[in-house]
């Protein structure tokens, strides 16, 4: 049976604060094995002129009975599914962190082939580009052991100690991110011949995290592309002095986009 659209929208979209008169949207999307809260609060944050969403993926949250996503395209037809009519009342930005950064690409380039709508910004962050060297030799994690994917886990840094030493919360939290690693580690692009979008595109990435290509995003869009470098690990973006400075310029950068837009 299908859900009526409010329900499904509220079944796939958290959102802290709606906010009707905002002229723009932040659509985020969460790391591998990640939720919403964490984006969702954001929209306490910003100020009224942007409402945030954030995505919720099957198999957690409200949706842990919900089987997990096998495919970038299952995510990327729930997405659009839900969020297409809104996305055409408004301005919208997309920001996605590793995981996400994939998510929130493959999220953009359906929407632009299919329905010819594009955001006015998209932020990627602590990802190399798909179709990238970096990335497509990067090793699979998602078929590891448990044992071994946890020590790949605390080598990468971000994941709470207190979570790592309690065995019953990691076993509800390991299925739903090797979920989200086999659908990352399976998903396949190639470069784009030329640029499919024109909307800006900014990179954030932690320097101490493992190197990623940036760079190879810019083949993505003809509109201006930027690199902020931030300190910090993988998860550089949980640090709240870093989280500031980007929502400082997230909160810019899309206002200043408006304007165009408009």
């Amino acid at each position: 049976m299908e859900l009526p659209e409010t329900n499904r929208m509220e079944t796939v979209i958290n959102c802290f604060k709606k906010s009707p008169d905002a002229v723009a949207r932040l659509i985020c999307f969460p790391w591998a094995g990640g939720g919403s809260i964490h984006y969702a609060r954001w929209g306490k944050v910003l100020n009224s002129s942007t409402e945030v969403f954030a995505v919720k993926l099957p198999g957690r949250e409200s949706r842990t009975k919900e089987p997990f996503f096998q495919n970038m395209q299952q995510i990327v037809d729930e997405v659009i599914g839900v969020l297409l009519p809104v996305l055409k009342e408004k301005p919208f930005a997309l920001f996605g962190h590793s995981f996400g950064a994939f998510t929130s690409f493959a999220v953009a380039d359906a929407l632009k082939r299919l329905h010819n709508l594009e955001p006015v910004h998209i932020f990627l962050s602590g990802a190399s580009a798909p179709y990238s060297e970096t990335r497509i030799k990067a090793p699979k994690r998602s078929d590891l052991s448990d044992e071994d994917f946890l020590k790949w886990l605390i080598s990468i840094g971000g994941t709470p100690p207190e979570l790592l030493a309690n065995p019953e919360v990691l076993k509800l939290f390991l299925p739903a991110l090797k979920a989200d690693l086999h659908v990352v580690e399976n998903y396949r692009c190639n470069k784009p011949d030329s640029p499919l979008l024109s909307c800006s595109v900014t990179c954030f990435d932690g320097k101490e995290d493992i190197p990623h290509d940036l760079q190879a995003w810019k083949s993505i869009t003809s509109g201006d592309f930027t690199v902020r470098m931030f300190d910090g690990s993988h998860f550089y973006l949980k640090d709240s002095g870093n989280e500031k400075i980007i929502l400082d310029y997230v909160t810019k950068q899309v206002e200043t986009s408006e304007m165009d837009y408009v």
